[in-house]
């Protein structure tokens, strides 16, 4: 569903993507990790068509982009961010402003369903710069999956959610994948992201340096495998050194 070829980004002199290969196939849950700087916020911008690549290939269900970027978002659901609502209007104006945009029939149902969905029913009515971060967030998601997209794409979905709406989330993402949508989300979070994709990529210095199953290691030995493959344990020895520390066990 998502393709991405020799993918790579420049800003002016500075390389931020070095040549991205990586493939999503359809209802595939693919999180991606890695350290601030890594690129990992520019290249789900590329596949979401609102930037533009220096080099390489990127297709989405088939279409290349940009040629035909304005198809594309017909079938993508982006969670970034920024929560792209308007403050002014309810949860229900919102939601219904998009529901216009997209053409969708039935939009007083699709709207109705989409505000139980996220648990803002009894908030519909409010206009959304009274919301939490919370409630803005899961907001942004009825926006975001109201009109049944096939891709989904989530940039660091649990920056400030509290316990009881990240719970919400993770129930929403599971229910969207059980629905066969293809799903590439940005996590900071390695063992969350861990459990639930269905698989990991990690993506250090520009590239995709590794990637791996949901069920081929356990959280513990995954976060010792992502500190070998982007270099955190040499830059943690080299740390040490610096500080007169000796070295840890092996």
């Amino acid at each position: 569903m998502i393709k991405i070829k020799g993918l790579v980004k420049n800003y002016g002199m500075l390389p931020v993507l070095r040549g991205v290969d990586l493939h999503v196939r359809p209802g595939e849950f693919v999180t991606l990790v890695g350290a601030n700087g890594a690129g990992k916020t520019t290249l789900l911008r590329i596949v979401s068509t609102l930037l533009r690549p220096t080099a390489g290939e990127v297709t989405i269900g088939g279409w290349p982009l940009p040629a035909y970027a304005d198809r594309v978002r017909q079938h993508i659901g982006l969670v970034s961010h920024h929560a792209l609502l308007y403050g002014d209007l309810t949860a229900a104006e919102n939601l219904h402003f998009f529901a216009r945009l997209y053409g969708l029939d039935n939009r007083e149902g699709r709207v109705d369903t989409a505000l139980h969905t996220v648990g803002l029913a009894a908030r519909q009515r409010d206009p959304v710069r009274t919301f939490s971060r919370g409630m803005t967030q899961r907001l942004t998601i009825a926006r975001a999956t109201l009109h049944e997209p096939d891709v989904l794409l989530f940039d660091e979905p649990y920056t400030g959610l509290d316990q009881e709406a990240s719970q919400l989330l993770d129930d929403l993402l599971r229910s969207e994948a059980e629905k066969g949508r293809t799903i590439l989300m940005i996590t900071h979070d390695l063992v969350h992201g861990l459990n639930l994709g269905d698989r990991i990529a990690i993506l250090s210095r520009g590239k995709i340096v590794a990637e791996v199953a949901r069920e081929s290691m356990e959280p513990g030995e995954f976060l010792n495998y992502y500190a070998t493959v982007t270099g955190k344990q040499g830059d943690k020895r080299r740390n040490n050194r610096t500080n007169g520390q000796q070295n840890p066990p092996q």
